[in-house]
């Protein structure tokens, strides 16, 4: 890829990235790997943002530091990393387009049957569903990093504060993409230019996450979740969109 292609497609991906992980619980956080992969490949795109998506976990986490859940986390770490070994395992021989097509209509059918069923009390944690979601939000974050919609699927029926909901979020994507870096390492996808190209891309991101704080501190409990379930159903119309 050229350079100015490289940076037309990745300077607001990462600035959405670093905004979503600072305020929404990576609700828009999807779209980075297909805006960079309409310059590059995906895999490569998955390769310069890794290290991005570890900064912007390792920024975020002072503000939410302690505010997670504890018994969503043991639920769902086991899960992540047997996700994490599936995609390692298979990474060579998946299909990509494939992949995200069907993140992406799982993604849209959460959000649309959300909407027809209308408000509904919260739900209790799920051992069985949030063990299922994670693992398949581990495998889809090692292929793409989008392991956002399962993660929200698991997280969002339960309506919990939206500082815990983030700080959650925040946490379960810091373990996972630290796990994700040493497959990748070993896989050859960190070579000398794309590490280059993530490192050009490193100062993009405090600024998006202290933006994301800003607005998250200044947007109610209802909205919140709003804004969040708008995000989950963007990311998951443009991943249907780039795999069709």
């Amino acid at each position: 890829m050229s350079l100015s292609d490289f940076l037309l497609f990745a300077l607001p991906a990462v600035f959405l990235t670093g905004l979503s992980k600072g305020g929404f619980g990576g609700a828009l956080g999807g779209i980075a790997v297909p805006l960079l992969a309409l310059a590059s490949t995906p895999k490569q795109a998955a390769a310069v943002m890794l290290p991005i998506l570890c900064l912007a976990d390792l920024v975020g986490l002072k503000a939410y530091f302690g505010k997670w859940d504890m018994a969503n986390l043991k639920v769902m770490m086991p899960g992540a990393l047997i996700g994490i070994g599936i995609g390692w395992l298979s990474f060579e021989l998946l299909n990509e387009n494939l992949i995200g097509l069907l993140i992406g209509m799982i993604a849209v059918s959460f959000v649309l049957l959300g909407l027809i069923n209308g408000s509904q009390s919260p739900r209790p944690l799920h051992r069985g569903r949030g063990t299922l979601l994670s693992t398949l939000a581990g495998f889809t974050s090692f292929v793409a990093h989008a392991g956002g919609p399962p993660v929200m699927m698991h997280l969002l029926p339960q309506q919990l504060d939206k500082v815990r909901y983030v700080a959650t979020i925040n946490l379960f994507f810091l373990l996972t993409n630290a796990l994700k870096l040493i497959p990748y390492a070993a896989l050859g996808q960190f070579s000398e230019e794309n590490l280059l190209y993530s490192l050009m891309l490193a100062p993009i991101v405090p600024l998006g996450v202290w933006s994301g704080l800003w607005l998250q501190s200044r947007v109610n409990h209802t909205w919140f979740y709003r804004i969040a379930r708008l995000g989950m159903l963007l990311a998951g119309i443009q991943l249907i969109w780039r795999n069709l």
